[in-house]
């Protein structure tokens, strides 16, 4: 995908986003659109940024604690991805302006990030508490279940980080149905009750790509997109060591 095809796919994807707002009856700047660059070039990264967009997702430590420092330091970072207790403190130290990590699904990643947070001194991060909302058996996610007592935990336990709302891939391979939409909805409405937090301040990630849309007619306040504003991903060819 050409660079500037980028930056024309973004106004694309942010107007689509707009219309959904609207659509259901809610303002445009109430949905964040995360550019997810993972795989893409600093250069293809740039050219969105350059369009007027600072708001980018990645999915790996590595790819992010590589690209951020090559990038102006106004971009709000979202991590989205699986993160394991030993890349914590990479993934903070490199990233001083990490905005937000998305995937917290335990009590462990949970205190982990919290004790890094406090002991490099930065201000408290902000977290979503990831649901599994396929039903399928998933190495990732909280069960719905279990998604008060651990935003509980979040809340009362972990004073370094701030919760912010809930996230859902959707099924194992990244799709959603409404059904996924609906049960992130639903933990909402419950972990709101249950913890006398305002709805307003619990977020919503939900939806991609392919169903954006749908995810914010349903309730999304962020949704992740990363192939239709960078193209299909270019993962590298194994090589034989």
């Amino acid at each position: 995908m050409e660079v500037s095809t980028a930056a024309v796919a973004l106004r694309t994807v942010l107007l689509r986003a707009h219309q959904a707002a609207e659509k259901s009856g809610r303002l445009s700047d109430q949905i964040k659109v995360v550019a997810v660059s993972k795989t893409k070039p600093v250069s293809i990264i740039r050219q969105v940024y350059d369009a007027g967009h600072r708001v980018f997702g990645e999915n790996y430590v590595q790819e992010i604690v590589e690209k951020s420092p090559q990038l102006p330091d106004d971009i709000e970072w979202h991590f989205i991805g699986n993160l394991q207790s030993n890349k914590v403190k990479p993934l903070l130290t490199a990233v001083p302006n990490l905005f937000m990590v998305e995937s917290v699904d335990d009590e462990k990643i949970a205190n982990r990030l919290d004790h890094v947070v406090g002991s490099i001194g930065r201000k408290p991060l902000k977290v979503l508490v990831q649901v599994n909302t396929s039903g399928e058996e998933s190495k990732f996610g909280v069960e719905p279940s279990g998604c008060v007592e651990l935003v509980k935990h979040v809340k009362d336990g972990c004073p370094n980080l701030e919760f912010s709302g809930l996230m859902t891939i959707g099924m194992l391979d990244y799709t959603s149905t409404p059904e996924n939409f609906r049960t992130l909805s639903n933990c909402r409405n419950e972990v709101c009750k249950a913890l006398g937090i305002n709805e307003n301040q619990c977020e919503l990630s939900m939806g991609m790509s392919g169903d954006f849309e749908q995810a914010i007619e349903m309730g999304s306040t962020i949704v992740r997109i990363g192939s239709t504003i960078f193209g299909a991903r270019e993962y590298p060819k194994k090589t034989e060591n």
